[in-house]
């Protein structure tokens, strides 16, 4: 064993000093079609080398054959990597059918090392954008290649599986964890050649993780829990199976003995014909009480006491478990005629090599479809969201340097051509406030309030019989922070919004519309309310310099059958009528408002909403608003407002509570921001 790491140990370090030196030498230079060529050999070289140099361990060769292809691939050149495995495996596969050198595994080596100049080719490119490959990485991917070697070995030798388990058993520790690490070796010693070394144990900021990096993180983690857990208990079951089996040969065998047995002794011959098989390295024996078998497979040996003292424990007592003639054995005592003991036993050994074999294959498997399960996901991952949000934030970071000229131009999806839209609608509207900026100061903050306004939902004459909506915003400075929103999901699915953002004026309603902005691009992928709520929150976190929130009260309503699901951010209790009673207040399930802090779980609700039933949602301006004598105008007052005027429309309905709002609070300042959503639930037949 320790030879073996020895050699392993050099052999890797061999061809980590060899990359270092061919890296230094080509590090300023184009991989030119000579440079390709003689990368190419260099490493086929050190993979046929490794071939006829192997390492001689538990009489079988080991190698890190692999590691060439792999290393040229990943480090140079792709294509350098798939001539260098190409020249290897065809060599290896040659070696073995031609000059016996490692005959019984020919054609899994010579697929592997083919394979892995192709496996580092796909990765360098499609993974790694020809970057170098982190250690992390460079190990996971030596380590599958040589899984994927010991696979192949069990599919190629389907009809010899107790030669190809122990090939494997003994081969794919060592060749597994030396490819790895010398993959992992080579990148860090070139990445700090490089100076591009991070320490992998510092802890970063989750600001400095990018999402591909916290997706793959956890894509793995909870792939191996599953994969691990789901080997686990396969290897349980099959245990347990194998158990179970082998007591039912035991108690077979069992039987038979005992019947020749009787036979034998009813017509007085010899005890010594008496022959069975246990299994192939199974054996019964017939024992005095002294634990001297007088026949059988330990004839004339002795048990020594507490192996016999062991039998006599479980005599009569079916299958057990222990150390019989020096063997660790499945084995069942039976009672025989003249004091005599049936012993019969299948070591364990025996017992569990189909298991270990079927989990060694079962185990590789599983690693080879999460690899390629896990690449596949990266690969969408990388190509839908991670390059679209990319191609976004660059537009976004010449906008925030003041090139507001740059447009945003991703429209491979409908979320992110949705967010475009609204970045870009943002943005025009930004543009027309800086070129109004040139100008006074109050027609600077009246232009702004007319962008606001003009942002919010102002057509109330929605084209469907079965609702009504109406809404007012009134800010407390020329622009606001408040906001509401509805529009339709879908023909048959309707959303509500309505929002308030810290503090007021400009720096509010920027935020607002970013809120808003955020909001409806998110509800468009079909999420819930605090899907919805949870995603927009986290956006909002990103560059939250002002350390603003906004709380949120959403709604999506099922038109067809009157369900809507709601989640609230820190928002006011939502109002409520059903058809024919008073306006109550409903208090609904509260968590903390967006932006406040990443990572937050919301919650939804559900409100059956039958035909005439209402709605309403409004600002903490109005409860919160105060007259002359600081008196708070509060909840009760809104109440008895409502109820005063229901059965009219709601675009009478609102300016009725605006107006009694006022009077109360009389020639006091208006502080905060007054909004108001309305929505009611018609019979369309009525």
């Amino acid at each position: 064993m320790l030879l073996m790491i020895i050699k392993m140990s050099g052999i890797t370090l061999a061809i980590t000093i060899l990359t270092l030196l061919l890296w230094i030498y080509l590090r300023d230079k184009k991989i030119t079609w000579s440079i390709r060529i003689l990368l190419a050999f260099v490493y086929a070289g050190c993979a046929i080398l490794s071939t006829h140099f192997g390492v001689d361990y538990s009489h079988m060769l080991i190698n890190v054959r692999d590691m060439g292809p792999l290393c040229a691939g990943l480090f140079f050149d792709p294509l350098a990597g798939i001539i260098a495995g190409l020249i290897g495996g065809i060599e290896r596969y040659i070696a073995g059918a031609y000059w016996g050198i490692g005959s019984y595994t020919e054609e899994a080596c010579a697929i592997s090392t083919c394979l892995s100049g192709f496996v580092a080719a796909f990765m360098s490119i499609f993974i790694f954008k020809r970057k170098k490959p982190s250690a992390t990485y460079a190990f996971f991917m030596g380590a599958v290649m040589e899984v994927f070697h010991m696979y192949v070995v069990f599919i190629t030798h389907k009809d010899d599986m107790k030669m190809a388990f122990y090939v494997v058993k003994v081969c794919a520790p060592p060749m597994i964890i030396f490819t790895g690490l010398g993959l992992a070796l080579c990148a860090n010693v070139l990445k700090i050649y490089a100076g591009e070394w991070k320490n992998p144990f510092k802890r970063r900021k989750d600001s400095e993780i990018q999402v591909a990096q916290k997706f793959q993180r956890w894509l793995f983690l909870v792939s191996a829990i599953i994969i691990v857990v789901g080997f686990c208990f396969s290897f349980a079951v099959q245990t347990a199976s194998a158990v179970q089996n082998t007591d039912e040969r035991l108690e077979t065998a069992s039987k038979d003995i005992i019947e020749t047995y009787n036979e034998v002794r009813e017509k007085n011959y010899n005890i010594n014909v008496l022959h069975s098989h246990v299994g192939e390295t199974g054996a019964f024996d017939i024992l005095r009480e002294s634990g001297l078998s007088i026949t059988g497979g330990h004839k004339g040996d002795s048990l020594s006491d507490a192996e016999m003292a062991a039998v006599m424990a479980n005599l009569d007592k079916g299958m057990f478990r222990g150390n019989v003639f020096g063997l660790y054995s499945f084995c069942r005592a039976d009672t025989l005629a003249n004091d005599e003991i049936l012993l019969v036993m299948l070591p364990s050994d025996e017992v569990y090599d189909d298991r270990d074999a079927a989990a060694y294959e079962t185990a590789l498997a599983d690693i080879i479809l999460f690899t390629v399960i896990y690449v596949l996901i990266s690969m969408l991952v990388q190509e839908i969201v991670v390059n679209n949000l990319d191609l976004v934030n660059e537009s976004l970071n010449k906008i925030t340097n003041g090139d507001l000229n740059e447009t945003v131009n991703v429209y491979n999806s409908s979320e992110f051509a949705s967010l475009s839209d609204d970045i870009n609608q943002t943005v025009d509207v930004l543009k027309g406030y800086i070129d109004a900026a040139e100008k006074r100061i109050a027609q600077e903050l009246e232009f702004a309030k007319s962008i606001q306004e003009s942002a919010l939902p102002q057509n109330f004459r929605i084209p469907r019989k079965d609702v009504e909506v109406f809404a007012t915003m009134d800010p407390a400075k020329e622009v606001g922070g408040d906001f509401y929103d509805f529009f339709f999901l879908d023909a048959g699915v309707m959303a509500l919004v309505i929002a308030d953002v810290s503090g007021k004026g400009i720096p509010a309603s920027l935020f607002m519309m970013r809120s808003k902005a955020a909001i409806r691009s998110t509800a468009g992928a079909g999420s819930s309310p605090s899907e919805i709520l949870a995603k927009v929150n986290d956006v909002l976190c990103e560059g939250n310099d002002a350390d603003m929130f906004v709380t949120v009260w959403i709604g999506i309503m099922d038109l067809k059958t009157g369900l809507m699901r709601c989640s609230n951010a820190g928002y006011e209790y939502p109002i409520i009528r059903h058809k024919g009673g008073d306006y109550e207040l409903f208090k609904d399930k509260h968590s903390i408002a967006l932006a406040t802090m990443e990572g937050v779980m919301y919650k939804d609700y559900e409100l059956q909403l039958e035909y005439g039933d209402e709605i309403f949602v409004y600002t903490d301006g109005i409860p919160e608003a105060i007259d002359m004598d600081v008196q708070q105008y509060g909840t009760d007052r809104l109440l008895d407002a409502l109820n005063a005027n229901k059965d009219i429309p709601l675009d009478r309905l609102l300016p009725r509570v605006r107006n009694d709002l006022s009077a109360f609070v009389g020639e006091a300042e208006q502080f905060d921001d007054v909004t108001m959503l309305g929505f009611r639930y018609i019979d369309p037949n009525a």
